[in-house]
Order: C-alpha cells, then sequence, then structure tokens
C-alpha cells in the first residue's frame, strides 16, 4: 500500500471522499495531459495547480483543466490585480512544499487565495494532484474548493481567444 501524503490526509480528515489512483509521471511530458491519459480520464476534469503572483495580492492559487491554459488576464481579474504572473519553477518548492508536478492546492505551507476554473461544477468528481508527482485524489470539487476556501472563476484560455496581459 503506498504511504499517504499530507494532501490525503487533510482531504480524509475533512471528512471527504476520496479516491486516489496512480500513474507513472514522465519528466519529459510537461503538457499536463500524461495524467488524464495514464489514468484514463477526460482531461477536462483533471486538474493541475498553477502558482501566480500578483501585482497587488501576492501569491495566488490556480487550478484548471490540464487540456486547457491559464488566461493571466482573468486570473488577474479573479484575484483583483492588475497583472499576475506565474512563478518561477525554482520558487515553486520554497512558496507551496510541493514540486513541479506534484503540486496541490491541499497542504500548502500556506494558505494562499485559491480559485478553480468554474467548469469543474460540471462533474460529480475531478481530479487533482495528491501532493506528489504521479499521485491523483479523485473527489467531489465543491467539498475541495470548501476545503481550501477556493472561489470559481473563469481562468481559461478558450480556442480562439487570446490573453492580453
Amino acid at each position: 500500500m503506498a504511504k499517504k501524503t499530507n494532501a490525503v490526509r487533510i482531504v480524509e480528515q475533512a471528512g471527504i471522499s476520496c479516491r486516489e489512483a496512480y500513474y507513472e509521471y514522465v519528466e519529459s511530458d510537461l503538457s499536463g495531459t500524461h495524467a488524464a491519459q495514464a489514468l484514463g480520464e477526460n482531461p477536462e476534469m483533471v486538474y493541475k495547480t498553477l502558482v501566480a503572483r500578483g501585482d497587488r495580492t501576492g501569491i495566488n492559487v490556480f487550478c484548471i483543466p490540464v487540456c486547457c491554459e491559464l488566461d493571466l488576464k482573468k486570473a488577474a481579474r479573479a484575484a483583483g490585480d492588475k497583472h499576475i504572473a506565474l512563478i518561477a519553477v525554482k520558487d515553486l518548492l520554497g512558496l507551496t512544499g510541493y514540486i513541479r508536478g506534484g503540486c496541490s492546492p491541499v497542504g500548502m505551507k500556506r494558505k494562499y487565495p485559491t480559485y478553480f476554473e468554474k467548469s469543474c461544477l460540471l462533474f460529480d468528481e475531478i481530479a487533482i494532484s495528491a501532493g506528489e508527482r504521479g499521485h491523483q485524489m479523485l473527489l467531489n470539487p465543491v467539498e475541495l474548493a470548501e476545503l481550501v476556501q477556493a472561489e470559481m472563476a473563469d481562468l481559461i484560455v478558450y480556442k480562439g481567444e487570446q490573453s492580453h496581459v
């Protein structure tokens, strides 16, 4: 049996029903869709966690489907910033306690304002990192959002749209 991560422990302690799924993490495939393919799940319900710094609010966390891109203009608007930029990968561990490919909105070193792409509400269950590469938690998005005190927002770039930040 695999070792429980802090993220899974926090979810379970909150009384949230959670399934765990594992896949072989591939360092060369940083697209985010590899997890969905490896798990046999719809990429629109497998979420990635991105960390950004706003010009007014500082660090913010954004959870979006792995098949989409974060629209920085929409993210800034949701966070109450004029401009927002993703943090450098080298800063991720120090800010969150997680590494790239294993970043979860649950159990970060500090509590940051968190935003979920509102399309997660279309699903009874979404997959999100359990806090380590190759390990996902599948759980109800509303319960997850309540746990991390996330706000729902329109955060992604749709086909044919361009973000001008």
